[in-house]
């Protein structure tokens, strides 16, 4: 059974999530402005080539396409992407975002319709900033409160170490928990990475 996922900023810091998806047997859209190649691993296990305006890279037993794309263009963005769903075979099973808060609500919206009425989606967000460092951090709403959304939520520093600032792998390990939970069928569920700043005297 062919799985799509529409991924928003796969080309740059969910770059791994893209490719484990890819490599698990999915076939991932990734609408950016840039196209970056996605790491495969062997030299033997990707190809890349020009189709129709997009790149392809196969990864594994899935693929990668990469579609141009522009987030204040967020209904030319949708257009585009649902054209290559469309050629996959069918909206998205899988929704993974990580989007700036002044582009979220609009590409979100126009991108909706392109999922399954059942996919899942996972959301990447900054810890909101608190001027009391007793508060409990309160994420965004589920933009789409109807659907199972894993919440993923990036604090200032490091879990390892409350010295150095949160570290891609341990955002990206953490983005592949939300993932591996919203294709398990978890309920909707919020999940912080980090701290919101150092600890007073570090």
């Amino acid at each position: 059974m062919t799985r799509r996922a529409l991924v928003l900023a796969g080309t740059g810091m969910l770059r791994r999530v893209a490719r484990e998806l890819a490599v698990d047997g999915w076939r991932v859209v990734l609408p950016s402005r840039r196209y970056a190649p996605i790491p495969a691993g062997q030299p033997d296990q990707h190809s890349v080539r020009w189709a129709s305006g997009n790149r392809q890279m196969s990864v594994g037993s899935g693929k990668a396409i990469w579609v141009e794309a522009h987030w204040d263009q967020p209904g030319e963005l949708a257009r585009k992407a649902g054209l290559v769903l469309d050629d996959l075979g069918g909206p998205a099973d899988l929704l993974v975002a990580w989007l700036h808060e002044a582009y979220r609500s609009a590409v979100l919206a126009a991108v909706s319709p392109l999922l399954a009425d059942d996919a899942p989606v996972v959301e990447v967000s900054a810890v909101p900033e608190s001027g009391d460092a007793a508060d409990v951090a309160v994420p965004p709403d589920p933009f789409c409160p109807e659907r199972r959304t894993q919440q993923v939520l990036l604090g200032a520093t490091s879990d390892v170490s409350l010295r150095r600032p949160l570290g891609h792998e341990e955002i990206e390990r953490g983005v592949l928990d939300g993932v591996r939970r919203a294709l398990d069928g978890r309920p909707t569920s919020v999940h912080q990475l980090g701290e919101r700043r150092p600890v007073a005297g570090y």
